[in-house]
């Protein structure tokens, strides 16, 4: 009889969509991760990846059970608004999406889906911050 594996909390983990430096940074840090049948949990986009290719990462990372956080720099985010809005309002918690700045591009809070809701309670907090949402 062979035991069956159930993924816990410990055996959770972190996706990433990101230019190479981002992604070099993050693996760094030991966030990577390629399985047996050679799935990986990040993505370098750069000027050869198609935004098929980036939309189907973006896909694949939110359908794994083993992903409970993704993080996707803020251009790639833009190149597959479409996708991310789509999940954002899917409803669905796990995984998590979160947008991060990149090296190349300044962080915009009015184009991210966490800073919005931010926006939408603590209208004042934004505001402070100097952003108009």
């Amino acid at each position: 009889m062979v035991k069956t594996k159930f993924v816990t909390q410990t055996d959770m983990k972190i996706g990433l969509i990101g230019d190479e430096d981002t992604v070099t940074g993050m693996l760094l840090a030991g966030i990577g991760h390629v399985d047996g049948q050679g799935k990986k949990n990040f993505l370098v986009v750069d000027s050869k990846v198609h935004i098929k290719d980036i939309e189907e990462q973006f896909h694949d990372l939110t359908a794994r059970k083993d992903i409970s956080m993704i993080l996707i720099t803020q251009d790639c985010a833009e190149m597959i608004r479409r996708a991310v809005d789509e999940f954002a309002h899917s409803g669905q918690m796990i995984p998590t999406v979160l947008e991060i700045p990149s090296k190349d591009t300044p962080y915009d809070p009015r184009k991210d889906g966490v800073m919005q809701r931010v926006a939408f309670f603590m209208p004042s907090a934004m505001a402070s911050l100097g952003v108009e949402i």
